[in-house]
C-alpha cells in the first residue's frame, strides 16, 4: 500500500521527482556507508593511548607498531607513521604524522560534500516543481479563458505542492545527517591532533632522558 502511494505522489509530482527523488537514494546510499566506515574508523582513543604510553615509555618500539597494527583505525595509522619515525627529530616525526594524516581525512570527509549537495539541491528541485506547477495551473486558467472548475487546476497545483513536499523532506534530515557527520569526523579530527601531540612529545621526551 505503501509503494502504491509513493507511486502515486511521484507520478503526481511530474518529471521534477525524477531528479528529487535521485536524491534521496544518493542522500541514502551516502548515510549508509558513511555510518558503516566512521563506526569501524571509531575505536577508544584513550584506551589507545594509554597502551601506546604504556610501552612507549619502555622503549618497546615494535609492541607499539604492533598496537597500531592491532586497530584498525585512522588514529592508529596516524601513530604508528610517527612511531615508525622515532629515531628521528621532532620535526621529521611530526612531518610523518601530518603527511599520514593528509591521506586520512580526506577518507574520513568522503562523499560528504556530496552529502551537503543533496541537501541544497533538493529545496531547490522543489520550488523548480512549484513554479512549474503554478505555470501549468495559469497555462490552464488562460486556455479555458478564465472559466475554470477547481478541478481544472488541481494537477498543476498537486504537482507545486507534492514537489515541495518532496524536496523539502529529503533535504531537511540530510541536511541533519551532514552537520551529524561533520561533527563526528571534526570530534575524531580532533581526537587525532591531540594524540599525535603527545605522541610526538613521548617519543622525542623519551630520547633525550635516554641521551642524559
Amino acid at each position: 500500500m505503501e509503494e502504491l502511494i509513493s507511486g502515486e505522489i511521484i507520478t503526481q509530482g511530474g518529471i521534477i521527482m525524477i531528479p528529487i527523488v535521485a536524491c534521496s537514494v544518493i542522500a541514502l546510499t551516502i548515510t549508509i556507508e558513511r555510518f558503516i566506515t566512521l563506526r569501524r574508523a571509531q575505536i577508544d582513543t584513550r584506551e589507545f593511548m594509554d597502551a601506546m604510553r604504556t610501552v612507549l615509555r619502555r622503549n618497546r618500539i615494535q609492541e607499539a607498531i604492533a598496537i597500531c597494527d592491532e586497530n584498525d583505525a585512522p588514529v592508529a595509522r596516524i601513530m604508528k607513521a610517527g612511531v615508525l619515525k622515532h629515531n628521528r627529530g621532532k620535526e621529521d616525526i611530526r612531518e610523518a604524522i601530518e603527511d599520514a594524516g593528509h591521506l586520512e581525512i580526506p577518507r574520513l570527509e568522503r562523499y560528504l560534500s556530496a552529502l551537503a549537495t543533496c541537501a541544497h539541491v533538493a529545496p531547490l528541485l522543489g520550488l523548480l516543481g512549484t513554479v512549474a506547477g503554478m505555470i501549468k495551473a495559469f497555462a490552464q486558467i488562460q486556455n479555458l479563458k478564465g472559466q475554470v472548475n477547481p478541478s481544472d487546476l488541481a494537477e498543476g497545483i498537486g504537482n507545486a505542492l507534492v514537489t515541495t513536499a518532496a524536496g523539502l523532506t529529503i533535504a531537511i534530515p540530510t541536511l541533519v545527517l551532514y552537520n551529524y557527520f561533520v561533527s563526528r569526523v571534526d570530534n575524531m579530527i580532533l581526537e587525532m591532533e591531540i594524540s599525535s601531540s603527545e605522541l610526538v612529545e613521548l617519543l622525542t621526551k623519551d630520547r633525550s632522558e635516554r641521551e642524559i
